[in-house]
């Protein structure tokens, strides 16, 4: 089963990169200039951003959804008699588990956004002439005063240092 997804994986990527490879060419060719795309400085950067953004935004919600879980079994353990409060009480044990595991993932991703950030700060200085790029959201690539990047930044900044 996995070599069959990976089979067509690749069966997909390289259809893609000759589609798009053909569709360069062409548009090449009929303007009269190289097929070499324009290098925009940052974009690996930038791209990295948007990923570890978006994903922190899906752990955040597993996050949520977790507690609301949590507190949907407490209540049940609350009514439950008998053989059936053993059985929500296991279940309540193990969506603990998966909350703590998803906290742990998520405050890893919040580290992997803020380290991004800071890439992406570091190459917009050292390019002085570029301009930040707008992420799908609209949003700027720099970090919103709210981002939890920054609220870790400046919670370990706060923190007195002898």
């Amino acid at each position: 089963m996995t070599n069959l997804r990976t089979s067509l994986g690749v069966l997909a990527a390289t259809a893609a990169v000759t589609a798009g490879g053909l569709g360069t060419a062409a548009a090449a060719t009929h303007s009269g200039t190289s097929a070499k795309p324009a290098k925009i400085p940052c974009a690996m950067q930038q791209a990295q951003v948007d990923r570890a953004q978006a994903k922190l935004i899906l752990l955040t919600a597993k996050f949520q959804a977790s507690k609301q879980v949590i507190k949907a079994e407490k209540l049940e353990l609350t009514v439950a008699k008998g053989h059936k409060k053993q059985q929500v009480k296991k279940a309540l044990a193990g969506e603990r588990r998966m909350k703590a595991k998803a906290a742990k993932a998520k405050k890893a991703q919040v580290q992997r956004v803020a380290h991004a950030t800071a890439r992406l700060d570091k190459c917009l200085a050292s390019h002085p002439g570029s301009t930040p790029t707008t992420s799908p959201s609209g949003s700027a690539s720099t970090s919103p005063s709210t981002s939890p990047s920054d609220t870790a930044s400046s919670s370990a900044s706060a923190s007195p240092s002898a």
